[in-house]
């Protein structure tokens, strides 16, 4: 399994090269903006044509997250369907998948801005959770001291020898961190952009995900590098 263990609120983490999160000491494994449906939501609205393996894709890395970790619990950060309209036929395309990878666990769906209604799945559904004190949550909450969440889709550049390398990434300070998209084609917001900006102290760390996990433990001082 490729990951990078690392310390957030004084917990051992594991960031692992899907983009998912595992929490050692709790079993938890947590992933973000699985927006499965997304090809077909922006065929149904006139958009472009995408390829539509894109569910398919991102369930066969969380099975091999599940199979890897092994969790006593996996909770899904919202945004884990495209919109409402898309849950029926992922339920009829993939049901007996998840239903797989949900059994034996505790599987939490946490609403999302795209997905805020009871999906019909198992597991439970919830607004946010909390686990051992830190708070489980679509979006960030500027008053939380200790919180993870998703919704941003988290990215950031770095210079690689002679060319600029963009990936997802997991960005965190002392009080809160923000998980990357795990969904396929899900794109993504430079770290430094303004709402990211506004909810991370100069202090903030990232670790891009793929399959050589990078550590940049002061963003701060990439910014003042130029990059």
């Amino acid at each position: 399994m490729n990951k990078l263990d690392f310390e957030f609120r004084d917990r051992r983490f594991q960031a692992l090269a899907s983009g998912a999160l595992y929490w050692p000491d709790a079993d938890v494994l947590v992933v973000s903006d699985l927006h499965f449906g997304k090809s077909e939501r922006i065929a149904r609205r006139g958009g472009p044509l995408l390829p539509p393996y894109e569910v398919r894709e991102t369930l066969s890395r969380l099975d091999q997250d599940v199979s890897d970790t092994n969790p006593t619990t996996v909770i899904c950060l919202g945004d884990s369907f495209d919109d409402m309209s898309v849950v029926e036929s992922v339920i009829e395309d993939e049901a007996a998948w998840l239903t797989r990878l949900m059994a034996g666990r505790e599987w939490i769906w946490i609403e999302g801005n795209h997905d805020p209604g009871p999906i019909g799945l198992g597991g439970s559904h919830r607004r946010e959770v909390n686990i051992k004190g830190i708070d489980f949550r679509h979006i960030a909450d500027e008053s939380s001291v200790s919180e993870i969440s998703g919704h941003y889709h988290p990215k950031t550049k770095i210079s690689v020898k002679s060319a600029t390398l963009s990936r997802p990434c997991f960005l965190f300070d002392d009080e809160r961190m923000i998980l990357p998209a795990y969904g396929t084609y899900t794109g993504g917001l430079n770290w430094d952009a303004a709402p990211l900006k506004s909810l991370m102290k100069p202090t903030a760390a990232a670790i891009l995900t793929g399959k050589k996990l990078f550590h940049i433990p002061s963003l701060a001082k990439l910014s003042n590098s130029g990059r």
